[in-house]
């Protein structure tokens, strides 16, 4: 089972959610996305869904090539980057990434955001997703 980590950044939402996954500290991951040149304070990285998957992929976790569309949560595999709050700001598309796992059935959302009373999710009805990313960790390789 996963923990929340939560962002120390205002715009630290996609560092966080990879901590989350990785079960790393946010400030480790934050040094780990600053040396790979991503920073928080990047507004392009508020509509990006590359720099996620880089993060991933450093520490050898496999993520879906693309987004795949939202269709239900029951749907959804055990394991996904969900972007909730969908806006558009100059014609831009921004969300706010957050963590959905399943554990022995039961689903739930790790959300990042400093200001929640419970940083576990399962409001889900709020949090209209349209796409996600699935998560997976790398198949061991045959020496």
């Amino acid at each position: 089972m996963l923990h929340p980590v939560i962002q120390e950044e205002a715009t630290g939402c996609g560092i966080a959610a990879v901590a989350t996954i990785l079960g790393k500290p946010y400030a480790d991951m934050r040094a780990m996305a600053n040396a790979m040149g991503i920073y928080a304070t990047d507004t392009s990285l508020w509509s990006d869904t590359r720099y996620v998957r880089r993060m991933l992929a450093a520490a050898k976790v496999v993520t879906s090539d693309q987004e795949l569309p939202f269709t239900s949560w029951d749907a959804l595999p055990d394991l996904a980057l969900l972007p909730i709050k969908h806006h558009q700001k100059d014609g831009k598309a921004f969300w706010h990434w957050v963590v959905f796992q399943r554990v022995d059935g039961q689903p739930c959302v790790l959300d990042s955001a400093s200001y929640l009373d419970s940083n576990i999710r399962t409001d889900f009805a709020e949090m209209q997703p349209q796409w996600f990313i699935a998560v997976g960790t790398q198949p061991a390789v045959a020496s």
